[in-house]
């Protein structure tokens, strides 16, 4: 504030405007991780707390077309791997977990006990679990009695030691829940439910661990409190709210009865997600007649035919069929958006909205034991609801979230009616027999067809010019101009669990290794959890150096679902999953760029899970920046770039649908709130009448009377956004803040370009804040 006050005027209207589009991207999406994140995550805290889960970013449920990016799924976390301060991508330096060597001389050949620079992730097998862990688990225990005999109220006697022991189990943890991910079989589930168990009772105990408690307690009310850095006085504060909330506080019988209610929590949540899963491999639609699938272009048709292939019809082709349609989301999508085929369209989706809700795969009774479980919890930690106890930790409260998803609700539902109208209008001016009956199935499809009349765009058609390499090569390109570093592949250098994991160096301007990260980039339904999410491998920290001076660097990997390679062509992705991989990569960046070495509160560590998305949504805005657009947009046959009368069509139909977008989220946001907030778990409503009478406030066309999309919801079931959907929201408001700051500073004819800007953007909240200073 201090800074910007006295640039000169036209530099703060460059920077404004840049905050503009900013918002105008966090807009046209409706977004608020991927993640998640991610995802996966059960507490709003990566901190050390019980459940040690790590906070993994999300792609969220934003997509008119249905691209469901659902986050990971549980990991531990808190710090991880030991990794030095590389000199280069190939010179390493040994991880400070040299002590595993003496677990067990009998365990050596596990690789889950074996010293590493990288996670061995490609000979990591399910056989390896049980053994592994229980032999952690010991070392572990006797590690953290030591440290409760010895412990004092000071950084090397309490903050270090108890770092290492939960980056010890997080490591490890993290890495067979990761394999769960993204390779998942029946042997490694089975081995992780066994001793997950036994897992979840050391993090209970580590994190209700009085002691420690008691120490954290102890330099917060010492003399030297005010001499302590931002960063630590942040951890400590944080580690004291985070044990009450782990039930440190309480009775002994309360606590037995605390300690149950979390363990079956982690239990229902891993067979949530499995169910998720399992119920979206289960759905297979083999078409041989070629007509049915009329109107798919010949990239869902390749896909289709590859997908037919690997089911055993070895002689299907892109041209003759026979083709496998899925719910994986590349083959759904197509579908929705341009199978003129109605019948199959609402096949396919009532399939998708009833994943997990009948038979052995239902996931309505595991449901309704988590909100049961939730308030309980809630009420053993005196709080009226599980809402006060995940805003504990956020930095909102129940009532101003509410106070934000309404007042964006209204600011949305005028626009969001009008899209129904428009869709109705001009379906019925193509003669659509529907027209007058839009239903669920017809949406996506008809808004594709409006899009493209209105626009003369066609996303189809546009996906030659979006090859994954040349869309790397422009990301890259843009993160050196934007914050001075080089990404170099690095394949080789670590063991990835995919051969299409391809693993990068990330370097300062000196050339100096300051990150390192995976990206996982391609669909594959029978083995990884779909979605889209951004996750920490390590975080840079100083007390894990293994050489004492340089910080140990940070590693991530992001996870996409985009379409594969099909045939002899590369990945060719459609701009809704550039949009993906930028979401996540602002993510990546903000966790490996962090300069911070305290490694509770370096990265995306630290950040209240309200305010996490703001990078993602920042990178996501330059894939309408000209320049970063058409670095990227190269024909991957011609090498010709994308025509700028094609980039200005782009930049036109950003908006398209804003209203329908918004409301969808907001959708999520609200019975989200609702079910945690008001619902009473076996009352008169249900789950669904909860999520139904949401709808008629937050949906134009209300859901079928039998959407289950609650079974399928991830995010708050499985993940960390329980309670906290609204974040995808509330990074807009983040923006919004800055925004009013800028504007205040603003001479009135600045403000009156910036207004004719908004109203021809069709951006309300951009419009108000303008309004408002001016």
């Amino acid at each position: 504030m201090r800074i910007t006050r006295h640039l000169p005027n036209r530099v703060l209207f460059k920077t404004t405007l840049v905050m503009v589009n900013v918002l105008m991207a966090t807009t046209r999406f409706s977004l608020s991780r991927s993640v998640h994140p991610i995802p996966k995550f059960s507490s709003p805290s990566p901190h050390f707390t019980p459940k040690l889960l790590r906070k993994s970013y999300a792609c969220p449920l934003w997509s008119s077309s249905f691209s469901f990016c659902l986050e990971s799924f549980h990991h531990s976390t808190s710090p991880s791997l030991s990794f030095s301060s590389f000199s280069s991508c190939s010179s390493l330096s040994p991880p400070s977990m040299a002590s595993s060597a003496s677990i067990d001389e009998n365990m050596e050949s596990n690789p889950l006990l074996q010293d590493f620079d990288f996670p061995p992730f490609d000979v990591v097998e399910a056989k390896h679990v049980r053994p592994g862990i229980r032999a952690l688990l010991k070392k572990l225990e006797n590690d953290l009695d030591e440290l409760e005999k010895t412990v004092e109220p000071s950084w090397p006697k309490l903050v270090e030691p108890l770092e290492k022991i939960v980056d010890r189990l997080t490591v490890v943890w993290g890495m067979v829940n990761h394999l769960k991910s993204v390779k998942d079989t029946a042997e490694l589930r089975a081995a992780i439910e066994e001793v997950q168990p036994e897992k979840v009772k050391f993090q209970l105990r580590l994190g209700q661990s009085k002691p420690i408690y008691n120490a954290f307690k102890a330099i917060k009310e010492s003399p030297d409190w005010q001499s302590l850095s931002e960063a630590r006085k942040r951890i400590v504060e944080t580690q004291i709210k985070e044990a009450v909330l782990n039930g440190v506080s309480l009775e002994d019988d309360k606590r037995e009865e605390f300690n149950k209610i979390e363990q079956e929590l982690e239990r229902l949540s891993h067979k949530f997600s499995e169910n998720v899963l399992d119920a979206t491999k289960k759905f297979e639609k083999l078409i041989t007649d070629k007509k049915e699938i009329e109107g798919l272009p010949a990239t869902a048709l390749g896909l289709a035919a590859q997908t037919a292939v690997s089911k055993g019809h070895e002689n299907a082709t892109a041209e003759n069929g026979p083709w496998m349609i899925t719910l994986d989301a590349p083959s759904f999508i197509s579908v929705m958006q341009h199978a003129r085929n109605r019948a199959l369209r609402e096949e396919v989706y009532r399939a998708y909205v009833t994943r997990a809700s009948s038979g052995d795969l239902d996931n309505t009774p595991i449901i309704n034991q988590i909100l049961q479980l939730r308030l309980e919890k809630a009420k053993l930690l005196n709080y009226k609801n599980y809402a006060e106890v995940s805003m504990a930790t956020k930095m909102a409260t129940v009532n101003k979230a509410e106070e934000l998803l309404e007042k964006l609700r209204s600011a949305s539902w005028n626009a969001a009616v009008q899209d129904v109208e428009d869709l109705k209008d001009y379906s019925k001016s193509q003669g659509a027999l529907e027209a007058d009956n839009l239903s669920h199935w017809d949406i996506n499809f008809w808004s594709e067809r409006l899009r493209e009349s209105k626009y003369n765009i066609n996303e189809e058609e546009l996906r030659p010019y979006f090859s994954f390499s040349k869309v790397m090569d422009g990301l890259f390109n843009l993160a050196k101009t934007l914050f001075g570093i080089d990404i170099e592949p690095a394949d080789g250098l670590a063991p990835v669990w995919n051969k299409d994991v391809r693993f990068y160096c990330v370097k300062d301007s000196s050339g100096s290794p300051i990150a390192y990260f995976y990206f996982d980039p391609y669909s594959r339904p029978s083995e990884k959890r779909e979605g889209a999410w951004m996750d920490e491998v390590v975080s840079r920290s100083h007390v894990l150096s293994s050489n004492g001076t340089t910080a140990r660097l940070p590693v991530a990997h992001m996870v996409c679902n985009q379409t594969p390679p099909v045939g002899d062509k590369p990945s060719l992705m459609t701009f809704r999953e550039v949009e993906t991989v930028f979401h996540e990569f602002g993510h990546a960046l903000q966790h490996m760029l962090t300069k911070q070495d305290e490694g509770l509160v370096a990265g995306i560590r630290g950040i209240e899970w309200d305010a996490v998305e703001l990078p993602s949504q920042f990178m996501e805005n330059w894939c309408y920046h000209r320049e970063t657009l058409m670095s990227i947009a190269k024909h991957y046959e011609t090498g010709e770039t994308l025509p700028e009368e094609v980039y200005l069509k782009l930049l036109a139909a950003r908006t398209f649908r804003a209203g329908s977008l918004s409301l969808r989220q907001l959708r999520f946001a609200s019975v989200d709130l609702e079910l945690h907030t008001k619902y009473i778990p076996g009352g008169s409503e249900s789950v669904y009448d909860v999520d139904q009478r949401v709808s008629k406030r937050t949906q134009v066309i209300p859901p079928l009377p039998e959407d289950r999309f609650l079974c399928g919801f991830n995010h708050i079931f499985a993940g960390g956004y329980a309670a906290g959907y609204y974040s995808y929201k509330s990074g807009q408001k983040c923006c919004l803040q800055m925004l009013s700051q800028h504007l205040r500073m603003l001479d009135w004819k600045t403000a009156r370009l910036l207004k004719k800007l908004a109203t021809s953007s069709g951006r309300p909240f951009l419009l108000l804040e303008v309004e408002k200073h001016h």
